[in-house]
């Protein structure tokens, strides 16, 4: 996942709920419920629209992963991949 600012505008990527659901593969609705009960990613609005930072998204899943006591073998899973839109 790239983290870095936009060369021309100077902003951080930013992901609509709808490309963050696709990006997560769940349902809209499932971000709308984990943003409602606290436990989803940080997002802020413009306008009336939520908008969620590339930055908040990986910080939210890597307190997933940590706090994800599954007996799973962390070293072979593959990394997670947020992908913005194209600039």
């Amino acid at each position: 996942m790239s983290d870095s600012i936009h060369p021309v505008t100077g902003l951080e990527p930013v992901l609509t709920t709808s490309e963050l659901a696709a990006h997560l593969g769940v349902p809209v609705q499932t971000i709308h419920d984990l943003r409602h009960s606290g436990r989803g990613p940080r997002g802020f609005r413009v306008g009336r629209e939520l908008r969620y930072r590339l930055s908040s998204i990986q910080t939210w899943l890597t307190q997933l992963e940590e706090s994800d006591p599954s007996d799973h073998d962390e070293a072979s899973a593959p990394p997670v991949e947020i992908v913005g839109r194209g600039a």
